[in-house]
């Protein structure tokens, strides 16, 4: 296995990273009680701290900051695969349909089951988002999957799918519509390491496996015959990059809500820095998406300090008019 990067990559990822660690850390410095940057730093890497710091660090922030982290990431990787695998820019998680689907599941799981663990979420949001992009495609399928088609139908998916959720909503117990309603915004709020843990695996498997498709997802992008005359099996590949697209989205909307256009900006943004190449493309996207989420947290926190805002609200102010001018410059295709 090999892959060709622009000379870009390197330099834009160690850059990325080091943004990443740098929010984390000051993430969860700040709050009504601060702490020191450094002292930060020192807990999570198990040197010699004040101890005074370690309940709010270890338990109250550090889970919070990595789960809004890891959301992103798997937010961004998911928007950025689909867009190749539809060859549609506006395609996105949350644009077309998946991450309604996911949203209904998990919410009747929140609504209607209550005694579920909290570890059968992602299970739930996956089988949702997976319904319903096998009802996306099946709707759109005509001698073929326009762009157009996909985001009518997933338009109008998203609105059923809504409204399904507003009816289970209206019904359910009060206790549990105020939990689901709050994981509905789009928020890291309360998570802790009870909420981490299950969310990894789906990362740990879906992300480097998307990676190593990145070859073929880029043959997908010369067209099905191309493709085809390259040796490329295209309806499996597409099948297989389609299920990494729902285990990442539905593993994320899971566990954050339904963080908006994270999926949207995050690989629109990459193919700025390092082009179009999808094996350094993926991974620069993801600490993009991470990078999004966790500075949205953070402004979400400080903003309106004591309140705070969901970071979905923070993303959706910004991605939204940058969904439109997406739109607007994509109207002749």
């Amino acid at each position: 296995m090999s892959f060709r990067v622009d000379r870009r990559v390197p330099v834009v990822l160690v850059a990325l990273v080091a943004m990443a660690l740098l929010s984390l850390v000051f993430n969860v410095s700040q709050g009504e009680y601060p702490v020191p940057p450094l002292e930060v730093v020192k807990t999570i890497l198990g040197l010699p701290a004040n101890p005074d710091y370690e309940f709010v660090i270890n338990t109250l922030r550090l889970p919070r900051a990595l789960v809004a982290l890891l959301v992103g990431m798997g937010l961004a990787t998911a928007g950025t695969v689909l867009q190749g695998l539809t060859r549609n820019p506006l395609a996105a998680p949350e644009i077309i349909g998946i991450n309604s689907g996911a949203s209904l599941v998990a919410v009747a799981s929140i609504v209607l089951l209550p005694q579920v663990p909290v570890g059968w979420l992602p299970v739930a949001a996956f089988l949702g988002g997976l319904g319903a992009a096998i009802a996306i495609y099946l709707l759109a399928w005509n001698q073929g999957s326009s762009p157009v088609r996909l985001i009518l139908v997933g338009v109008g998916l998203t609105a059923l799918t809504g409204a399904c959720t507003s009816l289970m909503i209206t019904f359910g117990n009060i206790y549990n519509v105020s939990q689901a309603l709050v994981w509905l915004t789009g928020s890291v709020y309360g998570r802790s390491w009870e909420h981490l843990w299950p969310l990894l695996p789906w990362l740990i498997v879906f992300m480097p496996l998307s990676l190593v498709l990145a070859r073929d997802l880029d043959t997908l992008n010369l067209g099905d015959h191309l493709a085809q005359g390259l040796g490329s099996r295209v309806e499996w590949m597409r099948g297989l990059l389609l299920v990494c697209v729902v285990a990442l989205a539905g593993a994320s909307v899971a566990n954050a809500g339904t963080i908006g256009f994270i999926g949207l900006m995050a690989p629109h943004l990459a193919r700025q820095l390092v082009g179009p190449s999808h094996a350094g493309l993926i991974p620069v996207a993801a600490l993009v998406g991470a990078c999004i989420v966790e500075l949205a947290d953070l402004t979400g926190r400080l903003l309106f300090a004591p309140i705070e805002l969901p970071c979905g609200v923070i993303t959706a102010v910004i991605g939204a008019p940058y969904f439109l001018w997406l739109l607007y410059r994509n109207r002749d295709r």
